[in-house]
Parts: C-alpha cells; structure tokens; sequence
C-alpha cells in the first residue's frame, strides 16, 4: 500500500480539551481516520502527550505542535511511500521521533497516524479492523465493565477511590450483558434520587454523589445491582480501579478526599483483603501506586490466586516495563491504553507478551474520549474478555458499546461471549 495522502486536525475530547484527528488515504482510494483520547489519572512512564503549553490558547493543552508534527515531518517521511504492514509504518514512525517516549513528535500525533494506518487497511482489504487486528483466528465479545460511580481524579466529590465498575457476566450474549449492565445504571440512579444524592455525572459518565465512605459506594451498587433483579456476584459483580499512584505521597497512601488519613501499603493490602472478603470482587486495578513495587508483591502473595490483580500505572501498556513485571511476579494482568504506549504495533506486543506469561489483559479507554471506537475492535480481536469504557451515559461512551452490538450483530455463531470465564486466572 502507498500512502497517497495524509492530514491532521486540532479537535476536541470529551473534557473539551484538544486532541489531534489524523486523516490518511491508500492508493489514492482507501480512506480512514483515527482520534487519539487523553488521560487525567497517567502513569510516569506513559508516551508523552504532546501539549502545546501556550496559556493564551485551551489553558496551554492545544495540541497544534502536534498536529504540524502530523502535517510537516511525519507526511514529508511517508507521503507516497510503500508500506507492507502495521510494523513497518509504526517502526519508521518510532525511529523518525527518535526518543524513548515519543517526546518529540508526540505519541498523540504518532498514534493518530498509526491508528489510521490500520483502518485504512482494514478498508483496502474489505474487512472489518477486527478482522485486521485479529490474533487468534477466534472473537470474543467481551464483559463490559461499566464505571457507574466516579471518583479520584475523575469527579468533585467525596469519593477517593476512582472507579467502581459492574461486571454483568452472566449472560449469554454481549447484548444481554450491556443490557443488564444499562438497567443496573438506571436503577441506581433511581436510589441514588431517591436518598437525596446527586445523579451529577463524573468524566466517565459515572454518578458522582457525596456518598459517606468509599465502603457506602459499595454497598449502594449492590443494593442497585439486588434492586434491578440481579444476583451480586452470580449475575453481576464488581471491578475497582481505586488509581493508589494518585494517592501515594511520601511512601503512604492519603486518603486526600474524605479526609480520613493514611496508610501504609500493609494498611492498604489489608483493606484489599477486608474488602475481597465482604464484596463480590473479580477484578482490582491499581491496588498499589506505580511506585511501591515491594507493595504490588505483597499484594500479589496475599490475592494473586483468587483475584486478577491488574497493573496500569506501573506498566503504562510498555513490553519492556511488563517484562521487568512479570520477572518480579508483579501484578497478574495489565490495562491496556493505546496512548500510554503511542502505536498499534507496540500495543499489540504487550498484549502478545501478557498472553505468551499467562497474564490477562484488560482494554480500557481514557477519561478524555473521543467518538473514536478502536478500543472495541481491539477488544474483540484480541480475545481480551473485558473492557472498559465507561458507563450508561455520554457519547463517545455509548459508541464503544454500540460499536461492540454491531461486532456481535455482524460475527453472528462466530462471535462467543466471555461471561465469567474473563476473569478466570490462568
């Protein structure tokens, strides 16, 4: 394939912050574009967003260096230029920015390329990029884990911990499972009315009452869950994200929210276990902060063998940063951001990675969405089992679950749901 055209725009996230779109055309016929999400809660050691820090345009995070990267270097480099595959442009892409990082570029100018490259294939080859992402000969439609009460970084309220997500796995479609998913969400905000609280949603589209403790979240779930006509732990049950890296400061873990102190990272394993115990758990992401290594082990050996334990600031979707991981028995599982790592090619071989170690891997968005829906097919290429992607409201939400019917609609008996078996430990 050559590319035959290739153009970037400044356009706008869910915050309403600027972000880079990238345009491309194959053989002068095949045309596709990618929009590139941002975080609020990132990593150390993710590829680095670049902003254009001028305070007299979008609070400094315009994005129009990035976009000239696009414009100028980038489409100087592979205007009609052959391409053979997804590596082959992602490797020139990754040796034009020249750092570790994709500081100089912009791992958002380099991923919106990257993503585009891979849809205009898809269209060149007349195949869904499912099909072009594929891995496994195989689909799985995967759990949709809904974030359906916000906190952390995410929303201005009283809630330290980030996300509270349902995981309606008992279900015999992905369908039936959004479904079960969407009518818990209604329902609690229906309870969460009726005592008085907010149904203000946070940057997820998750409800963002002033609840009492992290533990009243918890329990007002599973009385929606009770109230919707489903089963806590047999239908329907829980994921956590509490994002620790936000919370740890000088090597304790600061409750920075609710006011109520700290804990040291026994403290904080112990509440891991308090909490496994009392709740229908199958899933805690960040349980320690990307720092406290000696934290993630001893979290490992207290519920590595019952609970998927999953790392996303610690690993950033990075290979190198997983392998070092896995040596260490760090974590059991990794989130997977197409932006921490900033190209198709490198996501996919952390992906590869987690698989050939017996690690799950979970696919997320980022709180900053677009309408792009990538992260879907990716999910459903890869067999992955569950993703995320927010919760029973807001657009560039919804459009990942839209776009996960149509997969499911398309693929017909070749499409197999995860259910419950997306959180089995290997």
């Amino acid at each position: 394939m050559k590319i035959t055209s290739l153009h970037a725009r400044e356009v706008l996230d869910s915050r309403g912050y600027p972000t880079v779109e990238a345009e491309m055309m194959l053989n002068g016929q095949f045309r596709a574009s990618a929009i590139v999400p941002s975080g609020a809660s990132t990593g150390e050691k993710e590829a680095v967003e670049l902003r254009d820090q001028d305070p007299a345009r979008y609070e400094g995070k315009g994005v129009l260096q990035a976009v000239g990267h696009v414009n100028g270097e980038i489409r100087e480099a592979l205007l009609n230029r052959e391409i053979t595959d997804q590596s082959m442009l992602d490797q020139l892409l990754i040796e034009l920015d020249g750092t570790a990082h994709k500081s100089r570029l912009g791992a958002n100018a380099i991923l919106a390329v990257s993503i585009a490259f891979a849809k205009a294939m898809a269209l060149a080859r007349g195949i869904p990029l499912y099909a072009q992402l594929e891995t496994h000969n195989v689909y799985v439609m995967p759990v949709p884990c809904m974030n359906i009460i916000n906190g952390g970084r995410h929303a201005d309220n009283s809630i330290d911990f980030q996300e509270f997500m349902i995981a309606p796995h008992h279900a015999h479609s992905f369908r039936e499972a959004i479904r079960m998913g969407i009518e818990t969400f209604h329902t609690l905000k229906a309870l969460l009315r009726k005592k008085g609280y907010t149904t203000a949603v946070g940057d997820e589209g998750g409800f963002a009452p002033n609840l009492s403790s992290n533990e009243e979240v918890v329990e007002m779930i599973l009385e929606a869950i009770v109230k919707a006509g489903y089963r806590p732990g047999d239908d329907i049950s829980l994921c956590i994200d509490p994002a620790s890296s936000e919370l740890w400061e000088a090597g304790r873990y600061v409750l920075f929210k609710s006011m109520k102190g700290s804990m040291s990272s026994d403290d904080m394993i112990a509440l891991w276990e308090k909490w496994t115990s009392a709740y229908p758990i199958v899933l805690l992401e960040d349980g320690m902060a990307e720092n406290d290594w000696e934290g993630w082990r001893k979290l490992m050996q207290a519920l590595g063998k019952q609970l998927e334990l999953v790392g996303d600031d610690i690993f950033c979707t990075n290979p190198s940063i997983l392998k070092k991981g896995i040596e260490q028995q760090i974590a059991n599982s990794v989130l997977i951001k197409l932006n921490q790592i900033g190209t198709v090619t490198e996501t996919m071989q952390t992906i590869a990675l987690a698989r050939k170690h017996g690690y799950r891997y979970f696919i997320s968005h980022r709180s900053g969405e677009t309408e792009d829906t990538t992260i879907a097919d990716l999910a459903v290429a890869t067999c992955a089992g569950h993703i995320k992607t927010g919760s029973g409201c807001r657009g560039e939400r919804i459009a990942k679950f839209n776009r996960l019917l149509r997969i499911e609609e398309e693929l017909g008996h070749q499409a197999r749901f995860a259910g419950k078996q997306a959180f089995q430990l290997s």
